[in-house]
């Protein structure tokens, strides 16, 4: 059809030739899209399907090679069901305490003017320049009972004897939470940057109080990048295993030392297998399950 006769078309069937126009360059373009990145989707599905395949298919097998629930039994041990108890409550924990400390934080980085921004960042971000390892040694340091802390507390008179710091769950979250903090911050930081500061005012503008802008306004905007950092830090927690190795001395165990231990000490790949199978399917829907809650929160802040 040429354009004088696409002119000549009435308006309602013109506009309708123009949406299907609109409607298959879209659909080639998506597709052109889908066809540039199917290399690189091959490689994905490759270096993640095909391990957790594989874990899959050592977890099915018994020591013996046949096919059993043994590995799957196991974990209904007392040992393994409190571990995997500890292993969600530190994580809570640690993704709670990061909520509380990095969101006030990274609400006055999103104020402060750029500069002052950019200078305080870089006190956010300092820590990714050291080792997990350094900064763990560090606190063990300062928390042991001969450590700087106990040793300030007990000449000031606030205790008469050393406090339990370290080697329990308190150690554990103090040491997580340090280096799990700049991972709410930085996503938390530029999702408030991205936030027009036109909607408070115009919120303000309509008799909203402060708090009630903050909350209504400014709160679910902010959601998308709580979430994001909210849900890294937990699932990270999840497979920790060099703080609470250090700074919990044996007496906190989470499931990544469980499956360290079935691989080095007895060689059960199976058992291992298994732990890794029921943590991804246990933190997969406990993912679905914040991101539910989260949507439902920014909408019913937005309305």
């Amino acid at each position: 059809m040429t354009m004088a006769e696409k002119q000549a078309l009435p308006l309602g069937e013109n506009l309708g030739l123009n949406r299907g126009l609109l409607r298959r360059t879209g659909l080639r373009q998506r597709l052109g899209l889908g066809l540039l990145s199917l290399p690189a989707l091959m490689v994905v599905a490759f270096v993640l399907l095909v391990p957790l395949a594989w874990l899959a298919w050592l977890s099915a097998f018994d020591g013996s090679g046949a096919l059993s629930t043994e590995n799957y039994v196991r974990l209904l041990r007392p040992a393994y069901v409190g571990s995997f108890i500890t292993t969600f409550e530190i994580a809570g924990m640690v993704t709670l305490i990061c909520v509380l400390l990095g969101y006030p934080v990274a609400y006055l980085l999103s104020q402060l003017p750029q500069r002052a921004a950019q200078v305080l960042l870089l006190f956010v971000v300092l820590p990714f320049w050291t080792s997990v390892l350094v900064r763990t040694y560090a606190w063990l340091v300062l928390l042991q009972r001969q450590g700087l802390i106990n040793t300030w507390l007990i000449k000031l008179g606030i205790v008469s004897e050393p406090l339990a710091l370290v080697h329990n769950m308190l150690g554990t979250v103090i040491g997580m939470v340090h280096v799990m903090l700049p991972f709410l911050i930085l996503p938390l930081y530029a999702s408030m940057k991205a936030i027009d500061p036109m909607l408070v005012r115009a919120a303000a503008t309509c008799g909203a109080s402060p708090a009630q802008a903050f909350r209504q306004v400014f709160l679910p905007q902010s959601a998308p990048g709580l979430a994001a950092g909210t849900g890294l830090i937990f699932v990270l927690c999840l497979g920790f295993f060099l703080t609470p190795a250090l700074l919990g001395g044996g007496k906190v165990s989470m499931w990544a030392m469980l499956i360290a231990n079935n691989v080095s000490m007895y060689g059960n790949w199976g058992a291992a297998s298994a732990l890794g199978v029921v943590l991804l399917v246990v933190t997969g829907v406990i993912l679905w399950g914040l991101r539910a809650v989260f949507k439902v929160a920014r909408f019913e802040g937005v309305n």
